[in-house]
């Protein structure tokens, strides 16, 4: 049996390893050109400035091996994703797929192309890359359907300009610096969005930090967005009176003329 102060001692014995070990990995300091952007009338995009730094243990030597990824994605969301067939000659609705959890807009910048920078099993686990994305499907769903599904989803928004793979992207300046430009579209979703930055070093993750950024809606098209999710049936009212009014008066134009 153990005493207690030998008890105490292992456990100092082990907290002096865990400080050591974590004094003498590498920390990054990130930052974003804007953490909240407003979305106005005339919004026809927007370029977002991901820089920092990496900082190194005192008497360790700067990694020329050290690679950054830079991930830009959310909302999450619930999306269907219907497939259509042509039948008679008509394109009609076929089967469907439900991902539970699809980013509205995704984003990867990286120094080099990920799959040169860390193995598949790493790029799963932290979703770096549009081929490794966990969106949980809904339902039971064999892997060959799951898919068809994902890249068609991906495909879809990667034309939309809504997912972005940008391979050589990042800039490393003397192994410490670096920065990154990502471009979101007239068509980017509002909501809450995470900036992820990873320090990747010889195929592994030595450090990562994340920073929040908001995109809202501001002005009239605020105001309509809060009006159509709080209070839906003023909004369909609403909706309803100006196309009746629209249609009077146009009728009424055709008329006089």
């Amino acid at each position: 049996m153990i005493a207690p102060r030998s008890k105490l001692a292992v456990i100092f014995c082990a907290l002096g390893i865990l400080f050591l070990t974590t004094a003498n990995a590498p920390v990054l300091v990130p930052d974003v050109s804007q953490d909240k952007i407003s979305i106005k009338g005339d919004f026809n995009g927007a370029q977002l400035l991901l820089f920092g730094a990496i900082t190194y243990p005192p008497g360790t030597r700067n990694s020329e091996a050290a690679d950054i990824v830079v991930v830009l994605k959310g909302p999450t969301e619930s999306i269907i994703v219907r497939e259509k067939q042509k039948v008679a000659g008509i394109w009609i609705n076929a089967s469907s797929s439900e991902f539970r959890s699809a980013p509205g807009f995704y984003a990867i910048a990286s120094s080099r192309p990920v799959e040169e920078i860390v193995d598949p099993k790493t790029a799963d686990i932290f979703e770096l890359g549009l081929s490794h994305l966990q969106l949980s499907p809904a339902g039971a769903i064999d892997s060959e359907e799951l898919n068809r599904f994902t890249q068609g989803l991906v495909d879809l928004n990667s034309r939309g300009g809504l997912y972005e793979n940008l391979p050589n992207s990042v800039e490393i300046t003397d192994s410490v610096l670096y920065k990154a430009r990502i471009n979101l579209p007239a068509s980017v979703p509002v909501g809450k969005y995470s900036a992820e930055t990873f320090l990747i070093i010889d195929g592994r993750v030595e450090a990562a930090e994340i920073k929040d950024i908001t995109i809202e809606k501001m002005g009239f098209g605020r105001f309509i967005t809060n009006l159509s999710e709080n209070y839906g049936f003023i909004y369909g009212l609403l909706a309803v009176l100006i196309s009746v009014l629209l249609g009077w008066g146009a009728g009424y134009l055709f008329r006089k003329m």
